[in-house]
């Protein structure tokens, strides 16, 4: 069967290569070539071109990069229905007197295409009408032969564990938010004793470093390739404006982590805000400047922006005496790491190192990347408006996709990086499911630490303290 080579080395050409393929008539016509290049082609075609044949396989940088991206014009099951249905045409499975050397000639690289699909898009397998149509491809294919019905057997098990793995996750995910929200209570005023706050539970920042790049790659890890692709899908302008998603969206996954990104940042201003003593406010954070320095080093952008994003909240940055006491050298360094000019050059600077030492690890520890998850999401945003889907001659702008697939196929690499680091399930518990404070929370305890300077501050520290008092008799 055709081999599967890893998704660093999938993209490492300029263009997809027709020379790449095995040779093949373009069944429909409708491809267009520049200097071997796929430039463009009808829908159809490239359905076509999907589809394996006795003496031909597509390479797969096409299957990735047209299953990432046909999503655009059309169902994953409308797709898989027309996979099918020229699968079972072109090779005559469905006649009663089917040649069983022509069979076993084809029936590997049929399997190869549908176990490509389900490891890489997963969670397409969710929509039953995917899996009926997936069972009765495999069973066509498989009919008298005992060795490819275990192949079967084994893709449709590992589909299974795979789906079976992600609804735990997310059950999870939904038990971590409830025991948030149940421990939340409101604010009534500055709490005068802290139970306990982070560095108590976790005084090594090294170690807190270490448990967030833990929930950075465990999140990553369920973001299917598809979610970027649906998270700015709109319609086909050549499908009678009907919406190319509705029922499709089979997970949430890149909502959750960039939802983590926002309570991380909540997280490191509430441990600032919370103590009393102006001195403790110091050390909290001159303690998060340290383990953003650790999150830099591992390779983990996310968490140190995160920690960044937290620092520079108003109710934080507006503690002048408390950042009087802390040395800020280190965290300038690190601002200016992530600073936001120039497209955020110093940072995907910081990022190529990063991806370059991965490419040539020797160890686990060497191969984390983590990128700034928003920025990411929103280089692929700009990529897909500054691009147009369809070009004017009504063929798919395959060029768009392949560049596309390139960028989702790297983020792809990075999170299959297992984390080489021991859990700490106390210190994960505390990240995940402490309650943290509310923007008016923020404000008010950053108000009883240090005055408000300026009528609007004072404004507004009157508003926070007469609703908390409001909430108080209300309770």
């Amino acid at each position: 069967m055709p081999q599967t080579p890893p998704f660093a080395a999938m993209f490492d050409s300029s263009g997809y290569n027709r020379n790449l393929y095995q040779s093949k008539e373009d069944g429909c016509g409708g491809l267009y070539y520049h200097d071997n290049n796929l430039l463009s082609g009808s829908l159809e075609a490239l359905i076509q071109h999907l589809v394996p044949s006795v003496d031909y396989y597509p390479d797969r940088t096409y299957i990735f990069t047209f299953l990432l991206s046909s999503r655009l014009f059309m169902h994953p099951h409308e797709l898989m229905a027309k996979v099918c249905h020229l699968c079972i045409e072109q090779q005559r499975l469905s006649e009663p007197g089917q040649d069983k050397n022509r069979i076993r000639k084809i029936a590997p690289k049929i399997l190869q295409l549908l176990t490509e699909w389900t490891e890489t898009f997963p969670y397409d397998f969710r929509d039953e009408r995917m899996m009926r149509n997936l069972k009765e491809l495999a069973q066509r294919v498989t009919s008298g032969d005992e060795m490819y019905r275990k192949n079967v057997q084994q893709l449709l098990q590992n589909l299974l564990r795979k789906l079976a793995t992600v609804s735990q996750y997310e059950e999870v995910l939904a038990k971590i938010s409830a025991a948030s929200t149940d421990r939340l209570t409101v604010l009534k005023t500055k709490p005068q004793s802290i139970q306990r706050d982070i560095i108590t539970v976790c005084n090594d920042p090294y170690t807190l470093a270490q448990q967030l790049t833990h929930i950075e790659l465990e999140r990553l890890n369920y973001i299917g390739p598809e979610e970027f692709v649906q998270a700015f899908v709109q319609k086909d302008p050549l499908d009678n404006d009907k919406s190319c998603y509705g029922d499709r969206k089979k997970s949430r996954n890149l909502e959750a982590y960039v939802e983590w990104f926002n309570r991380l940042s909540y997280l490191v201003a509430t441990e600032i805000c919370m103590p009393v003593k102006k001195k403790h406010r110091a050390r909290v954070i001159e303690y998060f400047i340290d383990v953003a320095r650790e999150c830099f080093n591992i390779g983990n952008f996310n968490s140190l922006m995160a920690i960044i994003s937290g620092m520079n909240m108003s109710p934080v940055s507006r503690l002048k005496k408390t950042w009087a006491k802390v040395k800020t050298a280190k965290f300038d360094i690190l601002e200016h790491q992530m600073d936001p000019s120039s497209n955020f050059y110093n940072y995907r600077t910081a990022l190529r190192g990063a991806t370059q030492r991965s490419l040539t690890a020797h160890s686990s520890r060497e191969k984390i990347v983590i990128p700034f998850f928003s920025l990411l999401i929103k280089d692929i945003y700009f990529l897909n408006e500054g691009c147009a889907n369809r070009l004017p001659n009504g063929h798919v702008n395959f060029e768009k996709f392949w560049e596309l697939a390139k960028q989702v196929s790297e983020f792809m690499t990075w999170k299959q990086v297992e984390c080489p680091f021991e859990r700490d399930r106390k210190i994960l518990q505390y990240l995940l499911t402490i309650p943290v404070f509310s923007d008016d929370a923020l404000y008010l305890a950053s108000y009883e630490s240090e005055s408000p300077e300026n009528h609007v501050e004072k404004d507004r520290w009157k508003t926070l303290r007469f609703v908390s008092k409001v909430t108080h008799i209300s309770e």
